[in-house]
C-alpha cells in the first residue's frame, strides 16, 4: 500500500494539498483528555517516530527534525512515542529535544523490548541516557515481550519515581486475547494500540475494556502505514468533511479515531512540517462525537 509520503507525491499532490488549511491561528492549542489514572490531561495529537526518526547522524535530516520538533512543541504538541527497536529513534529525539531546550514541554514515552530482567533493565538505562533525562513520562513493553518479567520491574520504577505511567504496547490482532487477560489481571495506566478505519478490531475488544479498567489508549498505527490514504487515491475530500472539523483526509482519518471516548491520544508519525501541522489541527476545536464515526467512514468509502 503507498504510504502518505508516496501518495502526496504522485500527480494528485496538488490536489490533496489543496484540501490542506494551514491552522488558522498558531496559537490554537490542541484539544485534550484525561489521563484515567490520575485526570493529567494529554493533547489528542502526539507524535510517533518510527521510520521517520530513524535518521543517524545526517545533519541535515536532523536539522529538519529538530524544526519539526519545535514546531510541534509550539503547537500544543506533548507526547512523542519511541522505542529502542525504531533504530536510532530514541536517541535523535533525545538529542533534539536537548538542543532545543524542549523537554519540559514533552511527555516521552518509550518502550522495552527484550527478554530477561537484567536486560530490560539494561535496556531502560540505555532509553534513558538516549532521552538524555534521568525519568520518562511512560515506559511501555513492547508488543508485550517477556511482560511477567518486565512489568514488575516497571512497577518498582515507578514507585521509585523513575517513570510517571506504566502500559503494554502492540499493533497487531494476535495479540488481543492475550492484552484482553492482562487488562483483566494487572493494573496499567496505559495501553498503546492499533486503531483507526482500516484496523478496527480494538473498538470491538479492547477500547470498551480499557475505559472499564481506567486505563489510558495510544492509538498507534492511525493511517494504517499509508493504506487508508492509498484507499481514498484520486478522490475529493467531501465538502461534507469540514462539517466535521476536516479539511484534510488526514485530519478525517485522525478524527474518526478520537470520535472514540476510550482514545486518549493518537500518534501520528511525520518527518514533514506541514504533514505534521495538518495532522495537528485535527485535535483543534471540539472533538467529534462517537456518532460522527459513521458518517466519517462512508465519507472515505468504509
Amino acid at each position: 500500500m503507498p504510504s502518505r509520503r508516496r501518495f502526496l507525491g504522485n500527480s494528485l499532490a496538488a490536489a490533496a494539498l489543496s484540501a490542506m488549511a494551514p491552522l488558522a491561528d498558531a496559537t490554537t492549542l490542541p484539544a485534550t483528555r484525561s489521563i484515567p489514572g490520575d485526570g493529567r490531561r494529554l493533547p489528542v495529537i502526539g507524535l510517533g517516530t518510527w521510520q521517520t526518526f530513524d535518521v543517524g547522524a545526517e545533519v541535515a535530516t536532523r536539522a529538519n527534525l529538530g524544526r519539526l520538533l519545535s514546531r510541534f512543541a509550539e503547537l500544543g504538541g506533548a507526547v512523542v512515542d519511541s522505542s529502542p527497536m525504531y533504530g536510532s529513534a530514541e536517541a535523535v529525539v533525545g538529542d533534539l529535544a536537548h538542543e532545543r531546550d524542549l523537554r519540559k514541554r514533552l511527555f516521552l514515552a518509550t518502550k522495552v523490548w527484550t527478554h530477561g530482567k537484567a536486560a530490560g533493565i539494561a535496556q531502560m538505562e540505555e532509553s534513558l541516557r538516549r532521552l538524555h533525562t534521568p525519568r520518562i513520562e511512560l515506559m511501555q513493553i513492547h508488543n508485550l515481550r517477556d511482560w511477567k518479567q518486565h512489568l514488575p520491574v516497571l512497577r518498582q520504577w515507578k514507585a521509585e519515581g523513575r517513570i510517571r505511567y506504566l502500559g503494554i504496547s502492540h499493533y497487531n490482532s494476535g495479540a488481543y486475547a492475550e492484552i484482553e487477560e492482562i487488562l483483566r489481571r494487572e493494573p496499567l495506566d496505559f495501553l498503546q494500540i492499533n486503531y483507526s478505519l482500516a484496523e478496527q478490531e480494538s473498538a470491538r475488544r479492547l477500547l470498551p475494556l480499557a475505559a472499564e479498567r481506567g486505563v489510558a489508549v495510544i492509538a498507534n498505527r492511525p493511517f494504517a502505514e499509508g493504506a487508508l490514504f492509498g484507499a481514498v487515491k484520486g478522490k475529493a475530500l467531501p465538502a461534507a468533511a469540514a462539517d466535521h472539523g476536516c479539511r484534510s483526509w488526514a485530519q478525517l482519518f485522525l478524527r474518526w479515531i478520537l470520535a472514540h471516548p476510550a482514545v486518549t491520544c493518537a500518534i501520528p508519525a511525520s518527518n514533514r512540517i506541514d504533514h505534521m501541522e495538518d495532522n495537528m489541527a485535527a485535535g483543534t476545536g471540539a472533538l467529534p462525537a462517537v456518532a460522527e464515526q459513521k458518517s466519517l467512514a462512508r465519507m472515505a468509502g468504509f
